[in-house]
């Protein structure tokens, strides 16, 4: 063989190596996850302190009046309050969460407005937050984004993991949800299954090698004075990833973090394939900046690449035959690790997801090539810079 074809031959090797090594790490984490769920969900919920429920919000989606009604429909045998924050009165999500909370007159909601995000404080989610502090009544805090569907004992669950007076906050894995169901597009589909697997395998391996030293911000249960700990929200108002930011600087001043057993749905619109592409390299962009050795190492973890190439080397040396048996142990791999993840968290569309997973990581691969092309990334009308530990920096400050 040419000296072109032994490297293309070790080099799909060694990913077939580390990313099967992945794979089984991600089962027994998989594994160990669904164990702490049945554990958790048979223990008693009698935990039940006063809550403030902190959503900010900014416009409106397909499958957003639902979502804001689970909320509505929580079953907490105490007392909560729902607080609803956008930058404008005239902002659409902001009005639809009036329209719903309309429906539900026993729920204690409040609807807040907070203006346009002051300099050097890009997050406006985080901004919205700080506003919402201040008006929350009670110490304990439940956050969500608008994008998240709970069920009716998402309350319940939640604050359970803050009984312990260490932990500073507790953040949950989620399951991909794409708006529309079956008639929605494949690229949506790729979308959510790739939220579902590919984010959770990364958290449940991390959490069972050294622990949860972040959190993720779709909903998180924390305190007040976790915000205050950290440096406040016109700190974490710099990070794109702030959720990351907050859990891991707890964290390091060894405050409790945790992941919890409970699953809540991230629901996934059904936008053109391009602008699925770039909010999905906006955020492996972050990762790579938030967490630079780390994700340079998930490059080793994608089966499919390694699978193609050792496809290439097969039918370029004359093994054919092994080179589409190495892509379909590679396929095979993502299957069990799909398989292992979306099965603990009881995905009622497993089998399909399950399926399609392979593309998923084939694209995912690509995304994270494409995540060192470049520090800038489109969000909300503005183009941002990305600067080392994950901050941003706008246009203006360049």
């Amino acid at each position: 063989m040419s000296f072109g074809l032994h490297v293309l031959f070790y080099v799909a090797l060694a990913g077939s190596v580390t990313s099967s090594i992945y794979c089984g790490m991600v089962i027994a984490a998989a594994l160990r996850f669904g164990l702490r769920k049945r554990r958790d969900d048979r223990a008693d919920a009698d935990f039940t302190p006063p809550l403030s429920v902190l959503k900010p919000l900014h416009g409106t989606e397909p499958g957003m009046e639902r979502n804001l009604e689970t909320f509505f429909e929580q079953e907490y045998p105490a007392e909560f309050e729902l607080l609803f924050c956008a930058r404008h009165e005239s902002d659409a999500g902001l009005q639809l969460a009036r329209a719903v909370g309309a429906r539900y007159p026993h729920v204690d909601a409040k609807y807040v407005t907070c203006g346009e995000p002051m300099p050097k404080f890009h997050n406006a989610k985080v901004y919205s937050l700080e506003k919402l502090d201040s008006i929350a009544r009670h110490e304990l805090l439940i956050t969500s984004d608008a994008d998240v569907r709970v069920e009716r004992d998402y309350l319940l669950r939640m604050v359970q993991n803050l009984k312990d007076a260490k932990l500073g906050i507790a953040s949950c894995v989620y399951l991909g949800t794409a708006y529309g169901g079956d008639q929605a597009s494949f690229a949506a589909k790729l979308d959510a299954v790739g939220k579902s697997v590919e984010m959770t395998s990364g958290v449940l391996v991390a959490d069972m090698i050294e622990g949860t030293k972040f959190a993720l911000g779709a909903t998180m249960a924390t305190r007040k004075k976790s915000f205050r700990d950290v440096g406040g929200f016109a700190e974490l108002g710099q990070f794109y990833a702030d959720d990351f930011e907050l859990g891991h600087r707890l964290a390091k001043q060894g405050t409790g973090v945790k992941m919890a057993t409970h699953i809540i749905r991230l629901m996934v619109q059904d936008v053109p394939f391009w602008l699925s592409i770039r909010n999905q390299l906006r955020w492996m962009q972050s990762t790579r900046r938030s967490r630079p050795w780390g994700h340079l190492g998930s490059g080793l973890t994608f089966a499919m690449p390694f699978g193609l190439m050792g496809l290439a080397w097969g039918l370029a040396s004359g093994h054919a035959l092994a080179g589409v048996a190495w892509l379909l142990a590679m396929a095979v791999n993502r299957w069990l690790q799909a398989g292992a993840i979306l099965g603990v968290m009881g995905d009622r569309r497993w089998l399909r997801n399950v399926a399609i997973y392979p593309l998923r990581d084939l694209l995912g691969s690509l995304l994270w090539v494409g995540s060192y092309g470049g520090d800038k990334f489109y969000y909300r009308g503005k183009i941002y810079t990305l600067k080392p530990g994950g901050r941003v920096e706008a246009p203006d400050e360049a």
